[in-house]
């Protein structure tokens, strides 16, 4: 599958903005009203693929673009970045590293659907979990 990224048509899409290194756009399909995406113009798939101009760049974006909907849209705004290199490539996942900032409000859709069942999922740290990561990921 081509990567729509990459080959987004700037005459017919739904670009809010662009820099040197970096597209900001609206997602499509979202997930909620005003969510979008900053996108490296880089095809990578993880942000340690990035140079740090680059990584500057996106998080300057995220920044800018989350002030904005905290200040325009809602009281809200979460930000996220998925890797998962294990499914494939289709219309609601993408080959190509994109963050993506999402407006909320309390009670809004998404949690309705979804992250209403979040206290079901999140459990306590277990001492031994807590021990086994923090030995693993301080190596």
């Amino acid at each position: 599958m081509n990567c729509p990224f990459c080959e987004i048509n700037k005459e017919k899409t739904r670009i809010i903005q662009e820099t040197k290194n970096s597209i900001v756009i609206l997602s499509n399909p979202r997930l909620v009203s005003g969510h979008i995406l900053v996108v490296p113009k880089k095809h990578v798939e993880k942000l340690s693929e990035l140079d740090d101009l680059e990584r500057r760049d996106i998080v300057d974006l995220i920044i800018k673009y989350q002030e904005k909907i905290l200040k325009k849209v809602s009281p809200g705004c979460d930000i996220r970045q998925n890797y998962r290199p294990f499914q494939k490539q289709d219309k609601l996942k993408v080959n190509h590293l994109h963050i993506h900032l999402q407006p909320r409000e309390l009670f809004d859709e998404l949690y309705e659907k979804c992250q209403i069942f979040e206290k079901e999922i999140f459990k306590e740290l277990s001492k031994e979990e807590m021990e086994k990561f923090s030995k693993m990921l301080k190596e």
